[in-house]
């Protein structure tokens, strides 16, 4: 019976030896701070997919990447019909902090959706590049509400709030908007425009009148978009890295793509299930579902593509 449990205090031992191991190997080969063998001068290449709900997960992924002395340009890799206004503007900042700070080029590139608040984080690119065929533009702001009245009078559901001002329940969906509230949620959205037509106008250019024949929330071609000034250039991800080779004087160089992590064995032993955010069920959902589901987006401003089915989020 001893020597039993000699074995198995042996065995969980080496088990826990080994599990160590793999987690420090794989820790040490993803850890962005590590440094690399890079002999040579490098483009990084990253991509940035789906409705952007956040953004701090992938800027802390990028960041430490882009600041390597070896990483003279950076592709990004943009498929996306927006998303929240404030992660958008947050995407757009730091597009451009890499270009002023670390003056480094930034060409951003979309194959098939640069739309609302992923065109608004292009903007802080040196260059667009996207496919004759790409939809970019939906330059403007939406603001969605519920009104589920009907539905709590037919179930015989009575809800009532008591607000410590006539605007604190404004946009609940128990109740009918008021004349004064609309008028109130209609200067927000203006607000919210406005910002977005001038970092437009601003960063590609544009005069009031351009302006005003691209900045009304309509979607463009990407041969289109080449023609309304708000890209720099059609073709491929290749032309994209042309580019951004010659923004930054490189004739030799080589692609960098940030590694994906890998889990340990302590990960496949301990890790919690996670749940995405309801992705598959959202898929199948009607936009009344979605934002039930998803109540922060009720009532909230968005830089996003009218009807788009969200199949993926950006946290």
């Amino acid at each position: 019976m001893g020597k039993k449990k000699s074995w198995l205090h042996f065995f969980i031992i080496m088990i826990v030896f080994v599990g160590l191991g793999f987690f420090l190997a794989n820790r040490s080969s993803i850890n962005p701070l590590q440094p690399t063998a890079l002999l040579q001068p490098h483009i990084l290449v990253h991509e940035l997919k789906g409705v952007i709900l956040g953004n701090r997960k992938w800027m802390e992924q990028v960041e430490p990447y882009v600041r390597k002395f070896n990483i003279k340009a950076v592709v990004f890799i943009v498929n996306s019909p927006g998303g929240v206004v404030g992660p958008s503007q947050e995407l757009y900042e730091f597009l451009r902090r890499i270009r002023t700070e670390l003056k480094k080029p930034v060409v951003v590139f979309s194959s098939h959706v640069l739309a609302s608040g992923a065109y608004y984080m292009a903007l802080g690119a040196d260059k667009i590049v996207v496919n004759p065929g790409t939809l970019v533009g939906s330059i403007g702001v939406i603001l969605e509400f519920l009104n589920l009245e009907g539905l709590y009078h037919f179930a015989k559901i009575q809800r009532y709030s008591i607000t410590s001002g006539k605007y604190k329940d404004s946009g609940a969906e128990y109740r009918s908007m008021r004349e004064d509230e609309k008028r109130l949620f209609n200067d927000l959205v203006m607000n919210v425009y406005q910002q977005f037509a001038n970092t437009v106008k601003e960063t590609r250019g544009l005069s009031d009148e351009e302006l005003s024949q691209v900045a009304d929330g309509r979607v463009f071609s990407g041969d289109q978009a080449l023609q309304a000034k708000l890209i720099d250039s059609t073709g491929t991800l290749d032309t994209a890295i042309k580019l951004a080779a010659e923004a930054a004087n490189l004739s030799h160089y080589e692609l960098f793509y940030i590694p994906k992590e890998e889990p340990s064995i302590f990960d496949l032993f301990f890790r919690k299930e996670e749940f995405e955010t309801g992705e598959e069920a959202w898929q199948q959902a009607i936009n009344f579902v979605r934002l039930k589901l998803r109540p922060s987006l009720s009532g909230l401003p968005l830089f996003l593509l009218p009807g788009v089915m969200e199949t993926h989020w950006i946290e």
